[in-house]
């Protein structure tokens, strides 16, 4: 089956999925945008880094330096996921709980952060920045 993309205003790639034809779905590409028709299997099947792919002819590729932003902001939500619990220790300061512990916890955490960090910039495929976080 036939896709039509086209890089959007905003950086982006869209991709229209033909419903009917491909003729008729033109109609949804803006005026003057330059677009390709691709067959369905040019579009990458993992969306991990939808937002980072870019047109390129009549393939899609992911821009690697999208991808590391990506990257970096799913790393901050799981670093703050891993925070939530010692967090609330140590804001609310509750009585009886050990907040030396708790700060050792988060340390351990920033310090496990960091080499993610270190990996997803030195990173050359966005699979490499799949991985890291996966791991994570």
């Amino acid at each position: 089956m036939k896709r039509i993309i086209f890089q959007n205003e905003s950086g982006g790639l869209s991709v229209i999925i033909p419903t009917e034809s491909v003729e008729l779905a033109l109609k949804d590409v803006p005026e003057g945008v330059p677009y390709e028709i691709v067959e369905d299997d040019a579009i990458p099947a993992d969306r991990f880094f939808r937002n980072a792919w870019v047109a390129n002819g009549a393939a899609v590729d992911v821009d690697l330096d999208k991808a590391k932003d990506i990257g970096h902001d799913k790393r901050r939500a799981q670093r703050a996921e891993e925070f939530k619990p010692y967090d609330e220790v140590i804001m609310k300061q509750i009585p009886g709980a050990d907040n030396a512990a708790a700060e050792e916890a988060r340390q351990q955490i920033r310090f496990k952060y960091a080499l993610i960090q270190d990996v997803i910039e030195a990173a050359e495929t966005p699979d490499e920045i799949k991985s890291a976080l996966e791991g994570a």
